[in-house]
C-alpha cells in the first residue's frame, strides 16, 4: 500500500482558507465562472462532504462491511443555508476534521486499508479508495474555486493537495 495518500489527504488542511482569503462576502457569493454554485456554496459542500467522508471512513476502520449512505448534495445546499453560512467557519471545520482524520489514518496498518463498505450508489470501496477520492475531490472543487476568482479578477496561485498546478 501507498501511504503517501495519507500526506496527500492532509496536505489539504488549509487550502479552502488559502483559496478563498481576502475575498468579500460579496465575493464569496458571486456565482461567476464555472458552475453553478458560488465560492460559498463550495466550500460549505466541502465541508459536508469531508463530514460525510470521515464517517465513511470511520465506519469502514470500525464496522464490517457498514453501508455507506449516498448523499444528494444540491439538496443539501439548498436546504442547508449554504449561502448564509460562515465560509471562514466552514473552513476551520473542514481543517480540524481532516486534520483528526489524517491522525487516525497514520495509525492504522496497512490491512486496515484494504477493508471495505458498500456504497447505496457505487458499491463496494475500501477505505484506500476513500482516503485516494476525497484528497482529489477538494482538488476538484479548488480548480472551481481558483477560476472563479480569477474571472472576479482576484487571482492567486493555485495550492493543490496533490501538488498539481
Amino acid at each position: 500500500m501507498n501511504r503517501s495518500m495519507i500526506d496527500e489527504f492532509a496536505r489539504g488542511i488549509g487550502l479552502l482558507s488559502y483559496a478563498t482569503e481576502g475575498l468579500t462576502p460579496l465575493e464569496l457569493r458571486s456565482r461567476s465562472g464555472p458552475g453553478e454554485w458560488s465560492i460559498a456554496q463550495v466550500v460549505l459542500h466541502m465541508m459536508d462532504s469531508d463530514l460525510v467522508g470521515a464517517d465513511r471512513m470511520k465506519r469502514v476502520i470500525a464496522e464490517d462491511t457498514p453501508t455507506l449512505l449516498a448523499y444528494d448534495e444540491t439538496k443539501w445546499a439548498a436546504s442547508l443555508f449554504y449561502e448564509e453560512q460562515p465560509v471562514a467557519t466552514a473552513a476551520v471545520l473542514f481543517d480540524l476534521n481532516r486534520r483528526h482524520v489524517a491522525d487516525v489514518l497514520r495509525r492504522l496498518d496497512d490491512a486496515t486499508f484494504e477493508r471495505a463498505g458498500i456504497h447505496t450508489e457505487r458499491g463496494r470501496e475500501t477505505l484506500e479508495q476513500l482516503v485516494c477520492d476525497y484528497a482529489a475531490h477538494l482538488d476538484h472543487h479548488l480548480k472551481f474555486i481558483y477560476e472563479k476568482r480569477q474571472r472576479l479578477g482576484r487571482p492567486i496561485a493555485p495550492r493543490y493537495s496533490r501538488g498539481e498546478t
